[in-house]
C-alpha cells in the first residue's frame, strides 16, 4: 500500500512526525509532501496567482511553498505520478478538528483533496489543552491510529466521503472508546476578536475563541471527545441540502413572460 501524508502545521511539525510512525507500521511505501510553514485555517485553498515551490527535505519528504491541498495535488500529480497513493493521511493536527472546525481546518482539506483525487483519505487530530497537567497526548494516535487506519479501510466508503479522527486529551490507557459520531455544532458567542497595539500605537487583531463550559449533543463528535473517547466522523463533500432542494424545486419557476413567477 502506497501511502501520502501530509498536514496543515508544517513539514517541521511534531504531529507530522507521529502521522509518518502510524503509516509506516502500515506500509514501507510512505511519502511525505507537506506545506513548508504552518497553514492552519488555511481551509481548502489553492495557490493559483504564485508558483508552487518544493524542495525535498528528507528521504520520500517534501515541503511545498504552498497550502495542504496544493501538497496533495503536487504529491498525486507531480511527486507520485508514476502511481498514486492508495491512501491520504493528514495530520497529526496540533489540536482537535470538531464541529465548524473542518470548514476552516488545512487538515480536513488535505483528506479533502485526497478524496477529490479518488484516493480514501482519513484526517487526524490531537485534542490539546484541556490535561490539567498541560501534557500532550501524542502516544494516543501512536497507540491508536495504525489499528484503526486498518478498521476504517476493511469498510466500504461512498464516494466523496473522507473520515475525520479525533483523539481526546487523554493518556492511551484513559481512552474510553470510539465513537462513530456526526459533526457537531458549537456556540459560536465564543467567537471574539482581541485588539492589541503595535510599538508605534497601531492597532492590530487576533481571531480567537474563549473556551467555555458546554454539554454537546449525544451522538457528535464534541460529546465523543468530552466523553474521553475517540471520535471518527464521516465528512461528506456533497454539501447540498436535499430536503430543501426538494422544497425548492416546487416553488422556483418561471411564468409564460419568462420571468420568476411572485412568491406565494
Amino acid at each position: 500500500m502506497r501511502i501520502l501524508v501530509t498536514n496543515d502545521d508544517g513539514a517541521g511539525a511534531h504531529g507530522l512526525s507521529v502521522l509518518h510512525q502510524i503509516a509506516r507500521q502500515l506500509s514501507d511505501d510512505v511519502w511525505i509532501v507537506a506545506p513548508e510553514t504552518n497553514q492552519s485555517g488555511a481551509s481548502h485553498a489553492l495557490t493559483l496567482q504564485v508558483p508552487l515551490r518544493y524542495r525535498e527535505v528528507g528521504e520520500r519528504a517534501f515541503a511545498v511553498r504552498g497550502t495542504p491541498a496544493d501538497c496533495v495535488i503536487m504529491g498525486v500529480k507531480h511527486v507520485l505520478k508514476d502511481r498514486a497513493p492508495d491512501l491520504v493521511l493528514s495530520g497529526v493536527n496540533h489540536g482537535a478538528n470538531l464541529a465548524e472546525d473542518v470548514t476552516y481546518s488545512g487538515t480536513i482539506a488535505g483528506a479533502m483533496e485526497g478524496t477529490l483525487l479518488g484516493i480514501r483519505s482519513i484526517a487526524m487530530s490531537l485534542t490539546i489543552g484541556f490535561d490539567p497537567e498541560g501534557k500532550q497526548h501524542w502516544k494516543t494516535p501512536l497507540t491508536y491510529g495504525a489499528r484503526l487506519v486498518e478498521q476504517l479501510l476493511a469498510n466500504d466508503w461512498p464516494a466523496g466521503t473522507l473520515m475525520n479522527v479525533n483523539y481526546p486529551d487523554l493518556a492511551p490507557g484513559d481512552v474510553r472508546g470510539i465513537a462513530a459520531t456526526r459533526q457537531g455544532r458549537r456556540d459560536q458567542g465564543g467567537l471574539k476578536i482581541e485588539e492589541r497595539s503595535d510599538t508605534w500605537g497601531t492597532p492590530y487583531f487576533w481571531v480567537g475563541f474563549s473556551h467555555r463550559r458546554s454539554d454537546p449533543v449525544e451522538g457528535t463528535d464534541l460529546r465523543a471527545i468530552a466523553d474521553g473517547m475517540i471520535s471518527v466522523t464521516p465528512l461528506y463533500l456533497n454539501l447540498t441540502h436535499e430536503a430543501t432542494r426538494e422544497a425548492l424545486g416546487q416553488t422556483l419557476a418561471l411564468d409564460g413572460a419568462g420571468r420568476l413567477k411572485d412568491a406565494g
